[in-house]
């Protein structure tokens, strides 16, 4: 399984981690690390299509959902 959004393709970023001395100093010895989204797996019910879908998605996802509809976000997606 990707860890990438199924509705908004969001994956991974690469982000680094500085302390403030390191900071100070312009020397970075914690290296780089790696951020996923927050994808949770759910079932969705599309009522006009009287079917159920079982996407991987991220919460902000979730949120375009509950805004759009579920049709209207998985048809722009492509899901449907």
């Amino acid at each position: 399984m990707a860890k990438v959004c199924e509705i908004t393709k969001r994956g991974s970023v690469v982000g680094g981690r500085y302390s403030n001395r390191t900071r100070a100093t312009q020397f970075n010895p914690c290296g780089s690390m790696r951020r996923y989204p927050n994808l949770q797996r759910k079932r969705i019910y599309v009522p006009e299509l009287k079917k159920t879908f079982v996407v991987n998605i991220s919460t902000r996802a979730l949120r375009t959902i509950e805004k759009n509809g579920a049709y209207r976000t998985l048809k722009k997606a492509g899901l449907i």
